[in-house]
């Protein structure tokens, strides 16, 4: 049994008419994958959301609906843009006996003593790993511990990582987690003039590495459902 849980009910109503469904409370829902056609439900929004905050995309969800439970996890959620209300879900059914691939979030602990001195800048990579396991091992999150980069060019790579025998790491093994580059004040000091060029091409790094995060990507159109 997962740890969440939330009751739905069976859902004959789409397309426009979905929004009354949502003026009375309900968000209409979709579950698909393993062992079951596509399954239009409809769930109370409060009980809905209180269950993807606390599960987010990588924990089970149990969805109980007239007896039958459907362990899932969310796939993608759509949100008015202004409101952020919660238009529509769509839920992933489990197989429990077989690997599941999800994108489990990266997230740093510690801090690099040379970074905190403000004798280099801390760069990082992408935002989530690729990981390969079976659902009762799911993680949360990839803890990448920073306070282990002590010098100038220090980094950390996937194959820095240690996650187990039990799951398998999609993403190659050579890309950069994280790294601790020089100041573009200090590298402009160590080179002079002569390395100016070399001082612009360090800042088109760090812009490039400063992309923003997407959290979720929601449909286009509300009423396709």
């Amino acid at each position: 049994m997962a740890e969440y849980q939330i009751n739905a009910e069976p859902r004959t109503v789409t397309g426009k008419k979905v929004k009354q469904l949502r003026h009375n409370g309900y968000v209409p829902i979709i579950v698909y994958g393993y062992g079951t056609e596509p399954v239009p439900l409809q769930t109370p929004y409060r009980a809905l959301e209180i269950a993807l905050q606390k599960a987010g995309g990588t924990n089970l969800i149990d969805i109980k609906v007239n007896g039958d439970t459907y362990t899932v996890l969310a796939r993608e959620v759509q949100r008015e843009v202004i409101r952020g209300n919660i238009l529509h879900v769509d839920f992933l059914s489990i197989d429990m006996t077989k690997p599941i691939t999800a994108d489990i979030p990266v997230h740093f602990v510690g801090e690099s003593p040379v970074v905190a001195a403000r004798r280099g800048i801390l760069l990082t990579g992408p935002n989530s790993l690729s990981l390969e396991m079976m659902p009762t091992k799911i993680l949360n999150r990839i803890e990448v511990d920073l306070s282990s980069l002590l010098e100038i060019g220090d980094g950390i790579y996937v194959r820095d990582l240690d996650l187990g025998d039990e799951v398998t790491i999609h993403n190659d093994p050579d890309e950069m987690l994280a790294r601790v580059s020089q100041t573009s004040a200090a590298r402009a000091e160590l080179l002079g003039e002569e390395g100016e060029e070399d001082v612009e091409a360090l800042d088109e790094e760090i812009d490039e590495s400063a992309e923003p995060e997407v959290i979720s990507k929601g449909k286009q159109d509300e009423d396709e459902e």
